[in-house]
């Protein structure tokens, strides 16, 4: 396990500020990689783009400490950001984290680091540096580098495409309703809400089947949906009753929920679901059709009718 004083490092000063740096190199051991300098330094592969993507976690805003373990905080905030390289099916190389710590977070700094460190230890990705701050709230702001010879963006939508979903969806907004009431979320809402997982290998599974657009899901299904629609100059038809719920959950949860950190997908032809769930363990759903439009919008369709939606999350929405 690395130390500061290894190769891999650059010796640290005095202070308690690098006190800290140094609990939290000493729990990431061989994860951390040449922590002490300026700046990272990468190397891309030929015919490689560098992809590279950022994400907050603001206590108060995307979560309250009594929901979840600080553990359960650093792990959420980096696998949220790791979801943006999915979505662009990228492979990561680095990550850099600034923490912004208020008092009452300091001890609570090497479980941070552990859930840091356990995200980036399932993604098999270095964690390449980053700054350590004090602040009013807590403040994670992850960001994360990845690489792809063919980076799979929201505008590649074209009509007749199979519009798929992975994952099973809702679980997240239900456990934020029971937190809200007062109560106990349901044990499978909770872990989908405090340890979503980046679909990344998936991500690529797709690419390699022809993907033409992806986006992750943490502002909603109909919002991403919508994303993408725009992105792309298309209408996209959703069958809402096909969209996979939680047991107990509804297709408007799973509509308009965000905090999923599952990708919806648009393919040219449909792909083996089967061979996709016995992969990953998680079912690949087709929700809808893209089609050829005048003015981009996204259709909702139940039992052959349309219905209104309720679109998701929007930090600034009134």
């Amino acid at each position: 396990m690395p130390n500061e004083g290894s190769p891999s490092h650059i010796p640290l000063g005095p202070g308690k500020e690098f006190d800290l740096v140094r609990a939290m190199l000493a729990i990431w051991g061989d994860l951390a990689h040449g922590i002490g300098d300026d700046a990272a330094v990468l190397t891309v592969s030929a015919g490689q783009q560098l992809v590279v993507s950022t994400d907050t976690s603001v206590e108060n805003v995307h979560f309250r400490r009594p929901w979840i373990t600080p553990i359960e905080v650093g792990y959420r905030a980096t696998q949220a950001a790791l979801s943006d390289l999915a979505a662009m099916a990228a492979r990561p190389l680095g990550i850099l984290i600034a923490l912004s710590v208020p008092p009452d977070w300091v001890d609570a700094v090497p479980d941070l680091a552990r859930g840091i460190g356990e995200a980036a230890r399932e993604a098999r990705s270095p964690i390449r540096g980053g700054d350590l701050t004090s602040g009013q709230e807590l403040a994670l702001n992850v960001t994360v580098l990845g690489a792809s010879a063919a980076p799979i963006g929201r505008a590649g939508v074209r009509p007749g495409d199979v519009l798929c979903v992975t994952g099973v969806l809702g679980g997240p907004t239900r456990a934020l309703r029971s937190w809200g009431e007062g109560a106990e979320p349901a044990p499978w809402c909770r872990q989908r809400f405090a340890r979503p997982r980046a679909r990344l290998s998936e991500s690529v599974w797709l690419a390699e089947r022809g993907a033409h657009a992806m986006i992750d899901i943490s502002d909603g299904l109909a919002s991403e949906l919508r994303h993408l629609a725009h992105a792309s100059g298309v209408e996209i038809r959703v069958e809402v009753d096909r969209v996979p719920c939680g047991d107990g959950g509804t297709w408007r949860d799973a509509m308009t929920g965000g905090e999923e950190y599952e990708l919806v997908v648009a393919l040219p032809h449909e792909v083996d679901a089967d061979t996709f769930a016995r992969t990953f363990g998680i079912p690949l759903t087709r929700i809808g059709r893209a089609r050829a439009a005048e003015r981009a919008s996204v259709t909702a369709i139940l039992e052959g009718e349309r219905v209104d939606l309720t679109w998701g999350h929007d930090h600034f929405s009134t």
